[in-house]
């Protein structure tokens, strides 16, 4: 059966192409759907239909332009109600893509219209499965998320409608089945993703335990809902946009790719609310960036960590890019809905240098440098990465301020001292940093390299939860 997976990285993202006898079907596609269109013109193949699994939260899908650009139609499974044309498919119904068959398995509890897709080739053999958020490898989508667009609909009676879609529509099903989910490792839509981006659904019967055969549903509630951490920010405004509708990417590009001269750039700054992102490498940015500008740099998990520390997808934008990449960077904040950036500094940041414009830097030190001055500074160490990680190994004395959750914590900063902030490699602590510096708080030091470069020092560390987490 010729189904292919495109999975993008940075949003741990898995679409779908399906194809045979010149038809194809795409199923959940990112909103840049040209590679999409390319790819079915490469088997001489028209785009049929585009499966949705369901409305997404982490991000926006393109299924509106390339219904737009394809003639392609919009499938939803049951209870799903867009604000757009779409065909809101009854449970078991199958469309016809060439000589395959999918066949629609309402399957909620990730989401009240949460769809599974079973695959059936040209000799009606079934082939594998289409999750969604549904199945993962490795676990099971998280039931909280609709509950931010909907009071009714809480973790617990979506966690209960879950289990019972997981035993009556996915288990019984043949081991031999491929499970083709929609994200992996990475994703905030569930907390113990595999690296692995297919498995068989036999494997992961032995494997995944929300899969246990004898789990009775007050286990399974109770195991899916412990952990599960405050979702992003940004996630019901992905929803409300794949439900209502969006602005058509080719418009978002053609606005958003303005040069502006250091001059522009400075006064668009002042003149509006928007926010100066910096998307270069750490290094770059300790070394010198605009004053007040927020680091999320583009070679990291960019988009997540942008929607999870702007949260507002309606915010304004500037770009400080990396000459050259500013469309990829316009392109990967609108895959998360940020459609708004205003224009990028024309030159990058060295023209602003050029120009004799302000600029600012971060002062940062390496593991070496903070071991040797750990006796007189350990109780204002700063650790901001995920509570789990804290938890396994940490600096002794360290405080773990996740950034997640760093703009409710800025009172947990002192003002009267020098305090240290560090992260895993280096690259969330210098978003940490970036963003308390915007809020005026300037007497930190970043620790470069992360705990990653602690742990090779005699700095003591421990394992056990202390007492100043925060969660």
């Amino acid at each position: 059966m010729k189904v292919e997976q495109i999975y993008t990285g940075c949003l741990a993202h898995a679409a779908y192409y399906l194809e045979s006898n010149g038809e194809a079907a795409i199923f959940d596609p990112l909103r840049e759907v040209d590679p999409y269109i390319k790819r079915a013109k490469l088997d001489d193949a028209k785009i049929k239909y585009i499966f949705e699994t369901h409305f997404h939260a982490d991000f926006v899908s393109g299924h509106l332009d390339l219904k737009h650009k394809t003639g392609a139609q919009i499938v939803f499974g049951p209870t799903a109600k867009p604000d757009y044309d779409a065909l809101v498919a009854k449970d078991e119904q199958v469309f016809l893509v060439g000589d395959y068959k999918v066949k629609v398995l309402h399957t909620p509890g990730h989401t009240m219209e949460s769809t599974t897709y079973l695959l059936i080739d040209e000799n009606d053999r079934e082939h594998g499965i289409i999750t969604g958020d549904t199945l993962f490898i490795g676990d099971v989508g998280r039931p909280d998320l609709a509950q931010k667009i909907s009071a009714d609909l809480t973790q617990e009676k979506l966690a209960a409608l879950l289990y019972e879609s997981l035993r009556t529509k996915i288990m019984p099903l043949p081991d031999h089945l491929i499970v083709y989910p929609n994200h992996g490792a990475g994703s905030a839509c569930g907390k113990n993703m595999s690296k692995e981006t297919t498995d068989t659904l036999g494997n992961q019967k032995k494997v995944n335990y929300a899969l246990r055969a004898d789990m009775s549903k007050e286990e399974f509630i109770a195991e899916l809902i412990d952990g599960l951490t405050e979702p992003p920010g940004y996630f019901p405004q992905n929803v409300m946009m794949n439900i209502k509708g969006y602005e058509s990417f080719d418009n978002i590009m053609s606005k958003s790719h303005t040069p502006l001269s250091s001059k522009a750039f400075e006064a668009a700054a002042n003149e509006t609310d928007a926010v100066v992102l910096d998307v270069r490498h750490q290094t770059e940015y300790s070394k010198g960036h605009i004053p007040r500008s927020i680091f999320i740099g583009v070679d990291g998990d960019f988009a997540p960590w942008v929607g999870a520390m702007i949260v507002d997808v309606t915010t304004p934008i500037l770009l400080v890019s990396p000459i050259g990449r500013e469309q990829e960077v316009i392109t990967r904040l609108s895959r998360v809905g940020f459609d708004n950036v205003i224009g990028y500094l024309d030159g990058g940041f060295e023209q602003w240098k050029e120009d004799g414009m302000e600029y600012d830097t971060l002062t940062s030190i390496s593991a070496e440098e903070l071991e040797s001055r750990y006796t007189e500074i350990k109780d204002v160490v700063y650790d901001v990465r995920r509570a789990n990680e804290f938890n396994a190994e940490h600096v002794d004395g360290a405080k773990n301020t996740q950034l997640d959750y760093l703009n409710s914590h800025l009172s947990e900063f002192p003002d009267d001292k020098t305090f240290y902030v560090h992260c895993a490699g280096g690259y969330r602590s210098v978003i940490a940093a970036s963003i308390l510096k915007t809020r005026g708080i300037h007497n930190l030091i970043d620790v470069s390299g992360g705990f990653g470069a602690i742990r090779k020092t005699g700095i003591p560390r421990t394992d056990f939860v202390c007492p100043s987490t925060i969660k």
